[in-house]
């Protein structure tokens, strides 16, 4: 009884297996065919917006080279070595790109530097098509990618670099137009460049922000654990909270740890509460992965319900020991 234990979580896990394989392959090799259009032509065309662009579009192919890669490790089943599979693979991937992204884009803006400071010449008309073959093309990716879902971070990474690419391809287009028509304006290609590799760096740090959380064993943003411990706490049978801690494996896949201090009942009925305390995480926070410990006494006095020392009881409490812990 000492280890209350709930096995729901597989479930909420397997709609990412199976067909985002299939969508990531495609998407895979699509954006290798366009990295190979676009570097070739941004040599040609001696643009570094496309240049910028096609830096973009190898962060694109990393982050679905990676994601495709995750994705196969979390259908791996646990064992004795990773008792909870594979999922976090999918977390290092994204840390991975995310950091890529920002060195990339930190890359470009040095380029940008030195061509504002000595402009080149640069082929509008054929940095322009190479343009319009991306942004179709990624369009395309971004749609197939959109149905999977995005509350995969792996996904939402690749997702991330799909849309920020299309809007690149947007720049590198405007950009062409402009030097089509006024073919003097240099500065508009690094301008572009630069405004390219903004995004490419806001968008990384966004990912990065959300890996580290999940690697730092943060509580998932949707969840507010003062909230979910008034909630147990509410609910009959329950005198006290502690030792909580919440977490993720990878991004939807939050678990739960506490001990629960009942009111001295029979085993029967404790059981019950702590089947009510089960399903109410479940249902009300999305909790399936969930392991309560109940007890019948209190541990020593402490004011920090995070620490294993530590209690959170219910208000008005008539025990003679309830003056102990009191937070």
């Amino acid at each position: 009884m000492a280890h209350d234990h709930d096995h729901h979580h597989s479930h909420g896990h397997g709609h990412h297996h199976g067909t985002p394989l299939r969508t990531v392959a495609i998407g895979f090799l699509l954006t290798a065919v366009i990295l190979v259009v676009e570097v070739v032509v941004a040599i040609l065309s001696h643009s570094l917006s496309l240049l910028a662009d096609a830096g973009h579009v190898l962060t694109d192919l990393a982050a679905l080279g990676l994601s495709w890669f995750a994705l196969k490790q979390a259908e791996r089943p646990p064992n004795a070595q990773q008792t909870y599979g594979y999922h976090r693979t999918g977390i290092m991937a994204a840390l991975v790109n995310a950091s890529t992204l920002i060195l990339i884009a930190i890359w470009i803006m040095r380029e940008a530097y030195d061509r504002f400071n000595a402009p080149v010449e640069v082929d509008g008309l054929m940095m322009g098509w190479a343009a319009v073959v991306g942004l179709v093309a990624n369009i395309y990716i971004g749609w197939i990618l959109s149905r999977e879902g995005s509350d995969n971070l792996n996904l939402r990474s690749a997702m991330l670099h799909v849309i920020g690419d299309a809007m690149a391809s947007v720049g590198v287009i405007v950009a062409a137009l402009v030097l089509w028509l006024r073919p003097t304006w240099t500065f508009v290609d690094p301008a572009i460049g630069v405004l390219i590799s903004l995004l490419i760096a806001a968008g990384a740090w966004r990912i990065l922000q959300d890996a580290t959380l999940v690697l730092m064993e943060g509580v998932p943003r949707n969840i507010n654990v003062e909230t979910l411990v008034e909630r147990i706490l509410s609910l009959p049978g329950v005198r006290g909270v502690h030792d909580v801690h919440v977490w993720c494996i990878a991004s939807g896949f939050p678990l739960l740890t506490c001990h629960v201090h009942l009111d001295e009942t029979d085993v029967v009925t404790s059981a019950a509460v702590m089947n009510e305390i089960k399903d109410t995480v479940r249902k009300e926070f999305g909790i399936d992965h969930c392991t309560l410990q109940p007890e019948w006494e209190l541990c020593g006095p402490s004011d920090n319900m995070y620490c294993s020392m530590d209690t959170l009881r219910r208000a008005p409490q008539p025990h003679a020991h309830s003056s102990e812990g009191k937070v």
